[in-house]
C-alpha cells in the first residue's frame, strides 16, 4: 500500500520558515517533519511514498537526492580525483516517489494529479505537517471494515479547525472551522479508496471543502477515533512546542525504534 503526503502548500502561517522552504522541510529535532511522518508509516512497514510536491518543491527533491549522504559518514580523498568513501551509513527501506502537482493547485488538485502512480488500489493519504501516535494497522483495518470511500482520521485538538458530527462512526457532517467548534476534527492519516478519482475534477478541486462534504452526505465518509496524541505544525508556535517535546525526549509520536 502506498503513501501520499501532501507536501505543496505554502505554509503562509509559519511564514517565519516557509518563506525560505516548504513546511514539510521545517525540522524538527534536525529532521524535517515530512521524515518523522515517514517514519510513523515506515514502522508499520508501509514504505513505498508518493509526496506532492509544489512551493519550493526543489528543496524536497534534494534532500531525498542527497539522503544517503546527509545520513553516512564521508571521506572525501582529494589527493585522489576527489574520491567519496561511505564510511557508515543509516538508510531507509523506502521508496519515494516526488511529483510536482503545481503552484497554486489545491489539495484536491494535487491528489488528482498522482492518479496514475497510485493505480486502482487503496492508498493511504496525510498532510506534510502532522505528527501522531496513532496506529497505522488498526486504522487500515477500520478502513475495510467499515466500508468508506475515505476514511479519515479524528482526533480532538484545541478548538480552532473545522468540526465533523460522527454517529456510529460514519460522518454525518463536515463543517469549517468556527470559534465555537471544540469537537472531532480531521487530523490527517487517511485511507482512500479509488473510487475518490471519480469526484476529483481539476487543479481547482479542495478536498476538505468539496470532496469530504460530499462524501459525507453521501455517507461514503467514515472517522477512525484516535483518542492518542497529535499535533499540527501549522505556526512557528506549533513548532516551537514539538521541537521542546523532542529536546526533552518526550516525543509521543516517535514509535519506531
Amino acid at each position: 500500500m502506498k503513501t501520499v503526503i501532501l507536501a505543496g502548500g505554502f505554509g503562509t502561517r509559519i511564514s517565519e520558515e516557509s518563506y525560505l522552504k516548504p513546511k514539510p522541510m521545517i525540522e524538527i529535532g534536525g529532521k524535517p517533519i515530512l521524515w518523522h511522518i515517514m517514519k510513523i508509516y515506515s514502522h508499520y512497514g508501509i514504505n513505498d511514498f508518493i509526496i506532492c510536491c509544489g512551493y519550493k518543491g526543489n528543496i524536497i527533491k534534494e534532500y531525498f537526492a542527497n539522503y544517503y549522504l546527509y545520513n553516512s559518514d564521508v571521506k572525501f580523498n582529494f589527493k585522489d580525483k576527489n574520491v567519496m568513501e561511505i564510511c557508515k551509513s543509516e538508510t531507509e527501506p523506502w521508496t519515494v516517489m516526488l511529483v510536482d502537482t503545481g503552484l497554486n493547485t489545491m489539495t484536491g488538485g494535487r491528489v488528482k494529479r498522482i492518479k496514475e502512480y497510485v493505480e486502482e488500489d487503496t492508498f493511504l493519504l496525510t498532510y506534510g505537517d502532522g505528527v501522531s501516535d496513532i496506529n497505522i494497522k488498526k486504522l487500515i483495518e477500520f478502513h475495510k471494515d467499515n466500508g468508506g470511500y475515505v476514511t479519515i482520521t479524528a482526533v480532538k485538538p484545541e478548538g480552532r479547525f473545522g468540526s465533523l458530527d460522527i454517529q456510529n462512526n460514519i460522518v454525518t457532517s463536515f463543517r469549517e472551522k468556527k470559534d465555537m467548534d471544540t469537537g472531532w476534527i480531521n487530523g490527517g492519516f487517511m485511507v482512500v479508496e479509488p473510487k475518490i478519482f471519480n469526484y476529483l475534477n481539476d487543479d481547482g478541486t479542495i478536498f476538505e471543502q468539496e470532496i469530504l462534504d460530499k462524501l459525507s452526505t453521501q455517507g461514503h465518509l467514515t472517522a477512525y477515533k484516535h483518542q492518542g496524541f497529535w499535533q499540527c505544525m501549522d505556526t512557528q508556535k506549533d513548532r516551537n512546542y514539538l521541537e521542546q517535546l523532542w529536546e526533552n525526549k518526550s516525543t509521543p509520536w516517535r514509535i519506531w525504534k
